[in-house]
């Protein structure tokens, strides 16, 4: 892992694969660790060269007040498209998770020329807060259990690792999983503060992110080829969000994963890099 200045700012980055294969920028949600290392090792085995990087106030990136964030939406779309270009490998594949495919559906509409290719997994076509009337919201007795639960000690790591634990059954993911991610992730975050410790874990500097103007009416401009991957079982974003983006997106393929809720599980992470690699 290292970390690349862009417009002033450290995104921390980690490769996978030869340099001189075609890019496949992975936009985490918000930690590069949002993204397997399974499914970058696949990609990498596939001929491609993954960098999963780490949005800003998370992991080895830049932090300073997720509270408050002095930046948009279209702030991180630009970091990904600079990125990209720092990167000097032509146009790349771009991918994003949770919010992070939020980021990635504007830094294709508002930065073409910049990617070749789009997969977006388990996100939306709106900004956080409440949809638009033909998308389902969040499953409300899930989050009522997910956000009613008292905050764990911030600076004890395995309290943690127990809170993330308990959230991932709560949505019905893998919890032995989650566990694991999240130590890996309290390990990497650069403060103990309980506002770093939950842009990290929980990505809730989002919350308070500016995302206007609305980009899903743009939708239907973007021309690169585009995968829509959404688990059946996803209770925060329920499965009709990426049925949307698939229909509005000109050519768009949903790979709707059967077993899935928000996370891949490891059963189904040949299928979507196999996925990934067709696109190009």
């Amino acid at each position: 892992m290292t970390t690349v200045d862009v417009h002033g700012i450290a995104l921390g980055v980690e490769s996978f694969g030869d340099s001189d294969a075609p890019l496949v920028l992975l936009a985490g949600g918000t930690t590069m660790l949002s993204w397997p290392d399974a499914l970058c090792e696949r990609l990498a085995a596939g001929g491609r060269h993954v960098v999963r990087y780490d949005l800003r106030d998370s992991g080895e990136s830049t932090t300073t007040d997720p509270e408050a964030p002095a930046y948009t939406l279209r702030d991180l779309a630009a970091d990904a498209a600079a990125l990209a270009d720092l990167l000097g490998e032509g146009p790349a594949h771009l991918a994003g998770i949770g919010v992070g495919g939020m980021v990635a559906q504007v830094a294709v509409l508002d930065h073409p020329g910049a990617f070749s290719a789009l997969t977006l997994v388990g996100t939306r076509p709106v900004a956080p807060g409440p949809p638009d009337d033909d998308l389902p919201d969040h499953d409300q007795a899930t989050m009522g259990r997910l956000f009613t639960r008292p905050m764990p000690d911030w600076t004890d790591r395995a309290a943690v690792t127990e809170f993330a634990a308990g959230g991932a059954e709560i949505l019905g993911d893998d919890p032995v999983a989650a566990r694991a991610i999240a130590g890996r992730i309290w390990d990497r975050t650069p403060d103990t503060a309980a506002p770093v410790q939950m842009a990290n874990q929980m990505g809730m500097v989002f919350s308070r992110l500016d995302c206007q103007p609305r980009w899903r009416e743009r939708l239907p401009e973007i021309e690169v080829p585009t995968l829509v991957v959404h688990g059946r079982r996803d209770r925060f974003f329920p499965l009709g969000n990426g049925e949307a983006i698939a229909r509005e997106i000109p050519g768009a393929r949903l790979l709707a994963l059967e077993e899935a809720a928000t996370r891949m599980p490891d059963e189904a992470l040949g299928e979507v890099s196999d996925a990934m690699l067709s696109l190009g």
